[in-house]
């Protein structure tokens, strides 16, 4: 906890003086969450707490902030479909598949029960945010119908973002 702590002070420092660092954080923070593996050890309250920041001292727009975090994890699902696609079949004799076999034995459940939905499912579960895309790239899903619904689930995500952002930059300033 004291870690997060520290970090989240170093951010707030950083950006305190550095504005102009505040759009590619968020853009590279929202798709480092959404990229395959790696959005296993980034965690979304880092994003958060710097959106948070950000609106609390009017750094930059909620339109912008929308926009940018919208871009960052369109890009890192984008990615991970990509990699799925590529992947293909062979992802299951990964030592990646191996070590995380009970998210992705969970994952593609979600998948086969619910089919694309399972873009805005996994958009706003944590523990499978980055793994859903790769997944539906591996099961086939066509580019245009993830593009799409990923668009859209990235969308709500951002949008949700802000207003959480709101809320916990409104809880900070009380």
């Amino acid at each position: 906890m004291e870690s997060l702590s520290s970090t989240s002070s170093l951010i707030s420092e950083t950006l305190a003086s550095n504005a102009e660092f505040a759009l590619p954080l968020i853009f590279a923070l929202a798709c480092l969450e959404a990229l395959v593996g790696i959005g296993l050890f980034v965690s979304g309250a880092f994003l958060l707490g710097v959106v948070s920041y950000c609106l609390a001292q009017d750094l930059v727009s909620p339109t912008l902030i929308f926009l940018t975090a919208l871009g960052g994890a369109t890009a890192g699902d984008h990615a991970g479909y990509y990699a799925g696609r590529m992947w293909g079949p062979r992802f299951h004799l990964s030592r990646f598949a191996i070590k995380y076999h009970a998210r992705i034995t969970r994952t593609e459940s979600m998948i086969a029960r619910w089919g694309g939905v399972a873009v805005a499912i996994g958009r706003f579960v944590p523990a499978i945010r980055s793994i859903v895309p790769a997944m539906l790239g591996i099961s086939g899903l066509t580019r245009l119908r993830f593009s799409l619904i990923d668009f859209t689930s990235c969308a709500a995500w951002a949008l949700a973002l802000i207003v959480l952002g709101r809320g916990v930059g409104q809880l900070f300033s009380l």
